[in-house]
């Protein structure tokens, strides 16, 4: 294992992915193990998830509870809220982060932490510094469209992708002397392309179906249901569609346009203000709620990481000479 050992205070900024993100406690494991103490933790979307809990000290309970996951426990998350401002309501998942933190206020975390969200009022990067820490993974999380945002005084708050993917830049706000950078969208958009032949129900082995798999029916069963107890005409004409296409469509058009916006915006900020050091695990085969394969996700984003520390250590001992 690589030497390498950054000197004065170590940020981290976890960046957004969706299941992908679940490669940001891989990355974690390898830089603990590399006797790489993070003193300061940034992370948007997902990254906020598993940087909130992280910085409360309980990843290792978070990467067991997600190396158990399957369809059923995925699909248990949904609240379908449709027709308000996104399809999923977003208090399951809300709740999920809440058994793994054991206190109230972002203050009170061990460890300092930052989530970053984006305001659609003013398109303003919201960083959160305080208070309630599931509120702020809450809007963090908010994929528009996807999640209905967060209301929080005048704002309007969804996923801090929009607008900083990669919080580097608030990783060094934090009092960071050296930041490392998780990108998990580097390598996504040649591996999934948005158009597919539709189909009434994805085979079993199909990981290009959103909701492929043994548990299909049972999701698609999950969302009808909801469909069916809101009555509005709008929500009659959504039903009649939904029959002719299913909702993978929607999800596909909608993070395939934020990974596109996502990847563009976090080249543009490292060119602007590069990471001290870069892990880019290579997650493109991975879809948006393939959190069944945690176990996968998760040792990519370990041995990238352990292979950029060697990197790393590699680039420092040819500096020194």
């Amino acid at each position: 294992m690589s030497t390498f050992v950054p000197t004065g205070s170590i940020g981290i900024a976890l960046g957004s992915g969706s299941a992908r993100g679940l490669s940001h406690i891989g990355v974690i494991r390898a830089l603990e193990e590399a006797g790489i103490r993070i003193d300061h933790v940034a992370g948007t979307s997902m990254g906020a998830l598993v940087g909130a809990v992280y910085a409360a000290g309980h990843i290792d309970d978070l990467e067991q509870t997600y190396r158990g996951f399957d369809w059923k426990k995925i699909a248990a998350l949904f609240d379908v809220v449709f027709p308000k401002s996104g399809l999923l309501d977003g208090r399951k998942v809300a709740e999920f982060v809440r058994g793994f933190i054991d206190f109230d206020n972002i203050e009170q975390l061990p460890k300092p932490f930052r989530a970053v969200a984006t305001d659609l009022e003013t398109a303003r990067e919201v960083v959160f510094n305080q208070g309630c820490i599931v509120e702020a993974v809450r809007a963090s999380i908010s994929v528009p469209g996807i999640f209905t945002p967060v209301r929080r005084d005048d704002m309007i708050l969804v996923d801090g992708g929009l607008i900083n993917p990669v919080p580097v830049s608030t990783a060094r706000a934090m009092g960071a002397d050296f930041v490392i950078a998780v990108d998990l969208n580097h390598d996504i958009i040649d591996k999934r392309p948005i158009t597919r032949k539709i189909q009434n129900k994805p085979s079993a082995n199909s990981r290009w179906q959103l909701f492929g798999g043994e548990y299909y029916e049972e999701i698609m069963e999950r969302i009808n249901k909801s469909l069916v107890s809101l009555n509005s005409p709008a929500v009659e004409q959504f039903r009649s569609w939904f029959n002719r296409e299913p909702l993978p469509g929607i999800f596909d058009v909608l993070l395939s346009a934020v990974n596109v916006m996502e990847t563009q915006i976090t080249a543009t900020r490292f060119s602007i203000d590069p990471p001290d050091l870069l892990i880019q695990p290579k997650l493109g085969h991975i879809r948006f709620l393939e959190f069944d394969r945690a176990e996968e996700i998760i040792e990519i984003g370990y041995q990238t990481a352990r292979q950029a520390l060697r990197s790393a250590d590699i680039d420092a001992d040819t500096q020194s000479r």
